[in-house]
């Protein structure tokens, strides 16, 4: 639910990117794709709120506070999009040992809070008009999330909402399904984080698609990795280690599977936000160093990430580490992420894949935009109302 405390920034805040180009390269890359769905609208006055300007964009926000990263997008309206002013992300491995105790560690709390703190600064120093945080899977699954949001809260004024995870893969939808390629029928888009993962089916249109089913189910890179275990041993208990990886995902994907079946066609659709989908994109580019403007909007085939995938979990970590734009920091849980695509990919066997760097902040964003847009034109023309009856 929106907040609509005064600008300083310290009630609520969420996260999204801006929109712009799809970058679809050739053959090998991919192919271009139409840009954008023209739907946000800029806000109008009300209230407390400053006086309209035709050079003034009120500043809205979005924090994503998740199990293994902690984002921050700050956006003005432009046009019929939005341009992103300010962003920020840091991992903070909140959900860190989760799997094993079943609660958030003081070491990993003190990491978000550090973060969080950050955000606070950042919307202060912005101005920030209306923002909306959340959190996920972590503090849904943790015994002391509740007490942790009333410590953010406390330390830093945020106010985190521990969304669902239907909420989840609604956000998710909503900030990057323009990015889908064009075509008839169903498609699927998919979210892969740090403790869960969601699978929405959704028929296209305007000015959002309709999700037609959806499940989550709690496999992330990190809470997969940790349920697992440690890596050991030479290439084959690597194998077999991934192997049962994607066992676990499948048969948690099972009874979803069995429902889409009857949605599947011959050129099916897929697209894909996470950290996972991004590094592996990288990786088939052969990129130096991430860049998002490669990234965002690539179609890649599909067999081209199971290979990248199958390569990258019989490596061993320290060769993986070494790869460009995997490092130290993703060495281990990309593996997890490999295999959760995987399988994945069994269930909606689709020929390419569409790569999204955009998510769940930008469908904040867009909620906070479109709903505040409403609800100032419902004030404006009430209030035209009644000068009009004042008048008789």
């Amino acid at each position: 639910m929106a907040d609509h405390s005064p600008p300083d920034g310290r009630d609520r805040a969420g996260g999204s990117a801006g929109k712009r180009k799809s970058r679809h390269p050739d053959a090998k890359q991919g192919r271009k794709r139409a840009p954008g769905d023209g739907r946000t609208k800029g806000p109008s006055p009300g209230g407390w709120r400053r006086p309209p300007h035709q050079s003034y964009r009120q500043a809205y926000a979005a924090i994503d506070l998740g199990t293994n990263n902690c984002r921050l997008l700050i956006a003005r309206p432009s046009d019929e999009n939005f341009v992103v002013i300010d962003a920020f992300s840091r991992v903070v491995r909140l959900g860190e040992g989760l799997a094993q105790t079943g609660r958030l560690s003081d070491a990993a709390m003190d990491r978000a809070l550090g973060a969080l703190k950050v955000c606070a600064d950042k919307l202060r120093k912005r101005g920030v008009h209306l923002a909306r945080s959340v959190a996920t899977e972590a503090c849904r699954r943790a015994e002391n999330g509740e007490a942790f949001i009333e410590r953010v809260q406390d330390e830093t004024g945020i106010v985190l909402d521990i969304i669902s995870a239907q909420e989840e893969a609604r956000l998710a939808v909503l900030g990057c399904h323009i990015l889908l390629e064009d075509g008839r029928g169903p498609a699927v888009i998919f979210d892969i984080g740090g403790g869960s993962t969601e699978l929405v089916l959704i028929e296209p249109g305007a000015p959002v698609p309709r999700i037609l089913d959806w499940q989550s189910v709690p496999w992330g890179v990190v809470s997969l990795t940790e349920t697992v275990g440690q890596e050991t041993g030479g290439e084959a208990a690597r194998l077999a280690r991934y192997a049962e990886m994607k066992r676990l995902v499948r048969e948690s994907f099972a009874e979803f599977a069995e429902r889409i079946e009857q949605h599947k066609a011959q050129d099916q659709r897929l697209l894909g936000t996470s950290g996972t989908v991004t590094t592996l994109a990288s990786v088939h580019l052969g990129l130096p160093q991430y860049d998002r403007k490669q990234v965002d909007g690539l179609i890649v085939p599909t067999d081209a990430m199971r290979e990248i995938s199958q390569r990258l979990a019989a490596m061993s970590p320290a060769d993986r580490s070494q790869l460009d734009c995997i490092g130290q920091d993703r060495a281990e849980l990309v593996v997890a992420g490999c295999a959760i695509l995987e399988a994945i990919l069994e269930i909606w066997d689709a020929p390419r894949l569409g790569v999204a760097d955009r998510g769940i902040r930008e469908g904040i964003l867009r909620s906070l935009m479109s709903t505040d847009a409403e609800g100032m034109e419902t004030q404006a023309a009430l209030r035209r109302l009644k000068q009009g009856t004042a008048g008789q």
